[in-house]
């Protein structure tokens, strides 16, 4: 029998009113847990009971949480915590508070793993496909160090900062995605729809079409049969790719790729740098030991070329050498980023250094969308009149032939 979802009400040790949700086979188990916790159930009720409250969950579509989501998450958490309010109350909070449904089950079993014994970062630790490791340990270091507040607030403007350059990102690759769908569906239309049209009537005419105009046929009568082919291609294509990206044998060969590619190449290594300098800059500063931080750096890189640089660096450190030195091997890391950091060792100051990289490189990113972004608008418009350009050439040049043979 799968575990059921109960909603229960209970006064705890301090005679507090507590509210919240657990799963477990039956309400005299979910009492059962209660009572070990030291609690005093008033009620407990099953949640959904099927019928039209049965809540209907479709693969691969919403219970998703963002990252926008987790970083205010943690601010709220983080200002709850800094106005002196208990940790059970504070997640409490935050579990009524949230309105995607599939973290506020997170966050309900989370503070269930609070309840029972276990430290804010060993709760969080059981979820890992939701919190990602620098959150895991930025918590872990606040509950050692006693400052969880400002680990949770860091923690916060690290994943603001993060959504805002995925939002970056976006706005650069939104306009010629947008523009060139819109260019495929332009063509298809005119292929299945209008040059049949002209097929038709350029074989009453009679006469041998020019070569442009029998390639666009040819291609308008492939489409029209191919075309259910095609769409389970598409389909079948982008399934695949869903499963198959993040296997290390594909990111291999995509990541570096990445990086070399002629047009956006150069933002997506700034974007790897400054999500890089952040993150480390955030864990030395909390005080996480250089070579767990390395680790979970590479880990939230989101690129492969920069784990691999992270490995032998920390192969490197691992052996007495500075942190710098076996950066400056990597072409992926600039030398004024490399001089930087190595001023930031020499001073003790690596934290701070990595900061203001991490601020440069937001700027970069910044400035390059919008150069990107200006460069693109021309060069799509330019590719969208060419396409529609030619096949309405290639429509017309047996329309032309035909007025030359009546003169």
């Amino acid at each position: 029998m799968s575990p059921k979802s109960f909603e229960y009400q209970v006064r705890d040790r301090s005679g507090k009113v507590v509210k919240g949700k657990i799963e477990a086979e039956s309400s005299s188990e979910v009492a059962t847990k209660l009572k070990g916790m030291g609690m005093a159930p008033m009620s407990i009720n099953a949640v959904g009971g099927g019928g039209l409250r049965t809540e209907i969950k479709i693969p691969g579509f919403g219970g998703r949480i963002k990252l926008k989501e987790l970083a205010v998450m943690a601010r709220q958490l983080a200002v709850m915590i800094d106005a002196g309010l208990p940790l059970l109350r504070a997640l409490t909070i935050l579990e009524s508070q949230t309105t995607n449904k599939t973290l506020a089950g997170v966050l309900s079993k989370v503070r269930t793993d609070v309840q029972t014994g276990s430290s804010l970062s060993q709760a969080l630790a059981r979820h890992p496909t939701v919190f990602p490791p620098l959150m895991i340990y930025m918590v872990r270091a606040g509950e050692v160090g006693g400052f969880l507040d400002s680990a949770l607030l860091q923690i916060a403007q690290n994943l603001e900062a993060d959504v805002k350059l995925h939002g970056k990102i976006k706005s650069a690759m939104t306009y010629p995605v947008v523009v060139a769908v819109i260019a495929i569906l332009a063509m298809i239309i005119m292929l299945v729809f209008i040059v049949p049209v002209f097929a038709e009537m350029f074989q009453q005419l009679g006469g041998e079409l020019p070569l442009p105009t029998q390639i666009l046929v040819a291609m308008s009568n492939a489409l029209r049969v191919g075309t259910p082919f095609l769409v389970i291609l598409l389909i079948a294509l982008l399934i695949t790719w869903k499963q198959v990206k993040y296997k290390p044998g594909v990111r291999n060969v995509v990541d570096p790729m990445k990086l070399k590619m002629p047009v956006f190449g150069v933002l997506f290594q700034k974007v790897a740098l400054a999500r890089f300098s952040r993150n480390l800059g955030t864990m030395v500063h909390a005080g996480v030991p250089i070579l767990q931080a390395l680790d979970i750096v590479a880990d939230t890189s989101g690129n492969v070329v920069v784990v691999r640089a992270m490995r032998d660096v920390q192969n490197s450190v691992r052996n007495g050498e500075p942190l710098a030195r076996p950066l400056a091997k990597h072409p992926v890391f600039p030398s004024m980023m490399v001089q930087m950091m190595s001023v930031g060792e020499d001073t003790g100051a690596l934290d701070t250094m990595l900061g203001k990289i991490a601020e440069f490189y937001d700027a970069e990113v910044e400035a390059t969308t919008d150069a990107l972004t200006s460069l693109i608008e021309p060069l799509m418009i330019a590719f969208v009149g060419a396409m529609v350009g030619a096949m309405v050439i290639a429509l017309y040049l047996p329309i032309f032939k035909v007025f030359e043979l009546i003169k």
